[in-house]
């Protein structure tokens, strides 16, 4: 009985840290201007969807395998958002002269090309993605998201491995 309310209490934290870190992302953006590029956009969907299916376990307390499931499901978003996130610090790290060029808007190109093409481009990042607007503790916000992402895929991958009751 107590493994399966930690486990829902662990799922629920997981969705709580998902809340928190996107509405300190939507506090850098709409109080400090700080205008999210192509690849903290990409981050920020990531971690929508940890949360979700983090919530959506916590609602529905799965034992056995369908709890290692969810574990899983959140442990891959979690390690893709920790991609997506390294990708962003090595844009950021580059030379001057091998930033590439900045891209145009997300909505311009969701509105002209094809769903496929967009993703693709978003992935890639631009010069947008290479600039550091802001910092905490010497940390640019890709740090901290690369930090946040590897912490939750830990947690995921740690839960999904352990032991349930049923396997006893």
């Amino acid at each position: 009985m107590s493994q399966m309310i930690n486990q829902r209490v662990i799922f629920i934290s997981v969705a709580t840290i998902s809340i928190l870190s996107l509405a300190f992302a939507l506090y850098l953006e709409k109080e400090m201007d700080l205008l999210p590029c192509p690849l903290c956009m990409t981050q920020r969907a990531l971690l929508v969807i940890v949360g979700f299916i983090a919530i959506i376990a916590s609602l529905h307390n799965p034992q056995g395998w369908a709890g290692k499931s969810y574990w899983i499901l959140c442990a891959i978003f979690s390690l893709l958002g920790a991609l997506v996130a390294a990708r962003h610090i090595w844009l950021q790290n580059l030379p001057e002269d091998l930033v590439p060029a900045c891209g145009p808007s997300l909505e311009y190109m969701l509105q002209t090309l094809p769903f496929y093409e967009t993703l693709q481009l978003i992935l890639m990042g631009d010069g947008n993605c290479a600039e550091i607007v802001w910092t905490f503790a010497g940390f640019t916000i890709p740090e901290q998201t690369l930090g946040l992402f590897l912490l939750l895929a830990l947690v995921c991958i740690w839960q999904s491995l352990k032991r349930t009751s049923s396997q006893i």
